[in-house]
């Protein structure tokens, strides 16, 4: 397990472990660490399965420092533990690498899948891009290769304690876009940058689409696609019944019982923030995309309503 001292990281350990898998980490610190390529080979050689989710988090402001370490993050870990998958005697039989949703373009028009989806362009899609072409980049033949196209995950991580503070001090209206002062933030990045570099904006009325998915259901999509060898490629790891922005701000308003919640225009968005040093895009773009891969294997999601998901929240 590589990026196991995340959110996502530490509950997936955790779940591994309680099925009786015998761990070892890869980070910073673990029992093998980043730039030790002898430990990393020792520890990949003969392993069942491989899981990446390494990566510095993106709930961050978009500096030109913090775009570095994004992309670098991710694209060199995932070319560490590929020299190693590659060099080893006995890989290991299925490597899950984490993605984004966030590859594929704003979308009002209809929903993103595998199959008919289109990726988009800019800061973020761009890292994507380079993560996973850094991932399926040439011939592992005895590894089988998922990239987790996640969406946004609800549970007690940092997008959703964000989107619950909002509303518990009344600001937990739509999220509305609209013009603001052009920034180059989300240009994008890496050898081939696509965009014309300018910021974008949409005029979605906080109708903007959210897919999500439980912290749960991560965890067993994960097992599932360790266990099923047909499976490969890149996944959509997001709930089936994804919702608009402004369902979501009300989901949530219900949750922490705030009966009132103030829209949240892009101007007053963009200064809060920048307070809280982190991105609008967060919660002003588009993201539709639905699990057409997994509901076709046969997967059963356990939280497949947004109402129901937040209800398990332990601190609305």
């Amino acid at each position: 397990m590589a990026g196991s001292s995340g959110f996502v990281g530490t509950a997936l350990t955790e779940s591994l472990r309680g099925r009786g898998y015998e761990v070892r980490t890869i980070g910073r610190t673990g029992d093998a660490v980043w730039g030790d390529a002898a430990g990393i080979a020792a520890l990949i050689e003969g392993s069942d399965a491989l899981v990446n989710l390494a990566g510095k988090s993106v709930n961050c402001r978009y500096t030109d420092a913090n775009r570095r370490e994004i992309l670098r993050s991710r694209v060199e870990t995932t070319r560490q533990l590929h020299r190693a998958v590659g060099a080893a005697a006995r890989p290991p039989r299925v490597w899950l690498n984490a993605s984004t949703a966030t590859i594929y373009r704003h979308a009002m028009d209809r929903p993103h899948t595998e199959e008919a989806g289109e990726l988009g362009t800019g800061f973020s899609v761009d890292v994507a891009r380079a993560w996973e072409r850094e991932f399926f980049s040439g011939d592992l033949p005895d590894t089988r290769r998922v990239a987790l196209r996640m969406a946004i995950v609800i549970g007690d991580g940092p997008a959703t304690r964000m989107l619950l503070r909002l509303a518990r001090v009344g600001l937990g209206g739509p999220q509305i876009d609209g013009w603001w002062f052009p920034h180059r933030r989300y240009r994008g990045i890496g050898p081939q940058p696509s965009g014309d570099g300018r910021s974008a904006w949409h005029r979605t009325r906080g109708r903007q689409r959210f897919s999500w998915i439980h912290l749960d259901d991560v965890l067993a999509a994960t097992h599932f696609l360790i266990e099923r060898d047909d499976l490969s490629g890149p996944i959509n790891l997001a709930a089936p019944h994804p919702v608009d922005n402004r369902t979501l701000m009300r989901t949530l308003r219900r949750a922490v019982g705030m009966p009132v919640g103030l829209p949240a225009y892009r101007w007053m968005l963009e200064p809060a923030m920048w307070a809280l040093r982190t991105e609008p895009e967060l919660v002003l773009k588009s993201r539709w995309v639905l699990p057409e891969t997994l509901a076709s294997a046969g997967f059963e999601f356990r939280h497949p309503e947004l109402d129901g998901a937040v209800r398990t929240l332990r601190h609305t």
